[in-house]
C-alpha cells in the first residue's frame, strides 16, 4: 500500500509552486475518458431515437453539437481543477485580459454566438440547400464558429456562421423537400398559343425529376417587343442540381418547338430612316442668294 501511495504521489514535473504528480495525470486521463464515454452514450441515444423517426437527422445533429460543447466546457473546468488551477480565481484575475481579447476577437465571438443560435434555433439543418449571396450551397456540417457546405461544383465552402444569421439567406428546403421553379421562353408572333402551352407542359413532364403533372403550369406572360413571352412552372425535389434539370427541360422544349415549326425569334429592332432632302435643298438655295 505504501508502495502504491509512493507511486501515486511521485512528482513527474515541478515548476515553482506547480507540481505534476502521477495521480494528477491519472485524474486527467480519467476525466478525458469519462467525457468521451458520456458523449458516445449521448450520441448513440440521440441517433437511436432518430432511427425510430422520433427525431430527424438535422435536429439530432444540432442537439448533439450543443450537448457536446456543454460537456467539454464542464470537462475543461474539471481538468483545470485537477491540475490545481482554480477556475473562479483564473476568471477573476484575467478579467481585464478577457476584455482586451474580447475586443480583438469580436468577429470570432460573433461567429460563435451565431453558431449557438443556428444549433438551438434549428432553422438550418444538415442537407438543407441554401442560397447565400447568389451561391447555392448544401450544408454538410454546422460547427460552433463555422459551417461547411458543398456548392454545385462539388467544392467545399467554409461559411462563417455570422454570414448565415445576419445576411438574407434563402433556404430552399426549409418547408418541404420540393420547390417550384420556372423557365422562360419566347416564341414568334403568329404561333399557336394553345399549342405552345401544351408543348411547354409536356416538355416539363417528360423529365424524370418532375413527377406531378397537376403541378405543372404554362402561362402566356407578356407580349414582348420581338416575341410572345411564355413561362412554365414546375415542382422538383432535385433542388441542389436544379440547373441540370432546367437545362434538360430547355433541350426538350427546343426540340418539340422545332418539330412543330414554332420558332424562337432573336431580338429585332426596326430602324426607320427619314429623308431630309427638301430641307437640305432650301438651305443650299438660301446660301447661294446671300
Amino acid at each position: 500500500m505504501d508502495t502504491l501511495n509512493k507511486i501515486i504521489e511521485f512528482e513527474l514535473l515541478s515548476i515553482g509552486d506547480f507540481k505534476l504528480k502521477v495521480y494528477t495525470l491519472i485524474a486527467i486521463v480519467f476525466i478525458l475518458l469519462i467525457t468521451k464515454l458520456v458523449l458516445q452514450l449521448i450520441k448513440k441515444a440521440l441517433f437511436r431515437r432518430q432511427k425510430r423517426n422520433k427525431l430527424d437527422t438535422g435536429n439530432a445533429y444540432a442537439l448533439y453539437q450543443i450537448i457536446k460543447y456543454i460537456v467539454w466546457v464542464i470537462a475543461i473546468g474539471f481538468l483545470l481543477e485537477a491540475i490545481g488551477i482554480k477556475v473562479t480565481v483564473l476568471i477573476a484575475g484575467s478579467a481585464a485580459l478577457l476584455v482586451g481579447v474580447g475586443l480583438g476577437l469580436q468577429q470570432t465571438f460573433n461567429d460563435v454566438i451565431s453558431g449557438i443560435i443556428l444549433l438551438s434555433e434549428k432553422s438550418i439543418k444538415i442537407d438543407d440547400v441554401l442560397e447565400i449571396d447568389g451561391i447555392i450551397v448544401k450544408i454538410q456540417s454546422i460547427g460552433l464558429r463555422t459551417s461547411k457546405g458543398l456548392n454545385t461544383d462539388d467544392i467545399s465552402i467554409i461559411i462563417p456562421n455570422s454570414l448565415i444569421t445576419t445576411n438574407k439567406v434563402i433556404n430552399w428546403s426549409h418547408q418541404s423537400k420540393q420547390a417550384r421553379f420556372r423557365i422562360d421562353v419566347g416564341v414568334a408572333y403568329g404561333s399557336d398559343v394553345d399549342l405552345v402551352i401544351k408543348i411547354l407542359e409536356e416538355s416539363a413532364f417528360d423529365h424524370p425529376d418532375i413527377y406531378d403533372r397537376e403541378l405543372i403550369e404554362a402561362r402566356l406572360m407578356n407580349f414582348g417587343s420581338s416575341s410572345l413571352d411564355f413561362q412554365v412552372l414546375f415542382f422538383s425535389t432535385n433542388i441542389f442540381r436544379i440547373g441540370k434539370v432546367k437545362s434538360d427541360i430547355r433541350r426538350i422544349i427546343y426540340k418539340k418547338l422545332a418539330e412543330n415549326n414554332i420558332t424562337i425569334p432573336f431580338p429585332q429592332i426596326d430602324l426607320h430612316i427619314k429623308s431630309n432632302t427638301a430641307g437640305k435643298q432650301e438651305t443650299e438655295n438660301s446660301n447661294s442668294v446671300s
